[in-house]
């Protein structure tokens, strides 16, 4: 099979942009927040950014995308990974959100500690476009 490497670097090249205008925004609203550059390829439990608002930290995963964005379950559980065994604080400071941005829109979608804790992450999630999502900056 023939790899248009062309392709796949616009393809990644749309990621990065998007991580790095999430931390623009989160810097904007009063987060700390920061790109991490190695996060999607490696197997290392590490979201595509990280931030910070008062005691509370949250971990993103993001995806760029027109319509609909899909998260797979091992990068949920990438977020959940990361949370439990880097943030030495209490879970209800920790958040895993899933960050789709869509156009010029960005819709967040916050993952509830009780799918981890109960092995109930789903096989992905699905943000569409004319969602709301739960989650505010």
């Amino acid at each position: 099979m023939k790899v248009d490497k062309r392709a796949l670097r616009r393809w990644r090249r749309r990621g990065f942009y998007s991580e790095k205008v999430l931390v623009k925004l989160l810097e904007k609203k009063g987060y700390y927040a920061v790109r991490v550059p190695v996060s999607n390829p490696s197997r290392n439990p590490l979201p595509d950014v990280i931030a910070r608002k008062d005691m509370h930290v949250y971990a993103f995963e993001v995806k760029n995308a027109r319509y609909y964005a899909y998260f797979p379950r091992e990068q949920i559980a990438k977020l959940f990974e990361f949370l439990e065994r880097f943030i030495p604080v209490s879970r209800k400071f920790k958040h895993a959100v899933l960050a789709a941005h869509l156009g010029k829109k960005w819709i967040f979608k916050e993952v509830p500690w009780n799918i981890w804790e109960n092995n109930e992450i789903p096989e992905h999630e699905r943000i569409v476009k004319r969602e709301e999502g739960n989650f505010q900056l």
